[in-house]
């Protein structure tokens, strides 16, 4: 397992010869990511209680007895190649408030979809979001050597929209009629990225937000 403390800038890249990524652990001033283990899922389905988020319709949040099923779902994508599954902690040694993924994992890119991402009520819109972002794009441009991050959201999911907007990232396109969700309706998917080239200006405004002055 590696380790990194700050915003990363210099590139090693930590694709080994699975084609998997390595479990890592990502820490900040307002956040710490760590690798998912089921004995999170407890308190992580303490967290979702936090703004009831498993019944926004648009999303596919888990709810708290559904939980430790959702934890067993990400670590099997993981072993499979084709996830990095987070624990979200508010703060260095702190509570689990939340989960993120790198997903949908091309090693050949290599390319990589932050998502599945979920957090409590009360630390939504601040800062630890932001640096939560800077992490993930740091590992995912400095250490990982990405082409490109995509996000992608429900069309009708407008705050995580403006949120994935506000990072920096730019429309690639909509998927039409892209899945089918748990109560029947079909969702449009909204597919945003930041290129590799995009990353240093990114980098930038997403270090001003969490520096500028409020």
């Amino acid at each position: 397992m590696q380790t990194f403390t700050g915003y990363p800038i210099a590139k090693s890249f930590l694709w080994i010869a699975s084609m998997t990524l390595v479990p890592v652990t990502l820490t900040g001033r307002h956040v710490e990511l760590i690798p998912l283990l089921p004995e999170h899922a407890e308190a992580l389905a303490e967290a979702v209680r936090d703004g009831e988020l498993w019944r926004l319709w648009y999303t596919a949040i888990p709810s708290p007895e559904a939980m430790a099923a959702e934890v067993q779902r990400r670590l099997s994508l993981q072993a499979a190649g084709s996830m990095l599954a987070f624990t979200v902690l508010d703060g260095p040694g702190g509570q689990p408030i939340g989960m993120t993924t790198y997903m949908n994992v091309d090693a050949v890119g290599p390319r990589v979809e932050i998502g599945s991402t979920w957090y409590a009520a009360r630390v939504q819109r601040t800062l630890l979001n932001t640096e939560a972002k800077l992490l993930l794009l740091g590992h995912a441009f400095d250490q990982i050597g990405c082409l490109a991050v995509e996000f992608r959201t429900h069309f009708m999911n407008h705050a995580s929209r403006r949120a994935i907007e506000r990072i920096g990232a730019k429309l690639d396109g909509v998927l039409r009629h892209h899945q089918r969700m748990a109560d029947g309706t079909l969702r449009d998917t909204c597919v945003y990225s930041i290129t590799a080239p995009e990353w240093p200006m990114v980098r930038s405004h997403l270090l001003w937000q969490l520096e500028k002055p409020r």
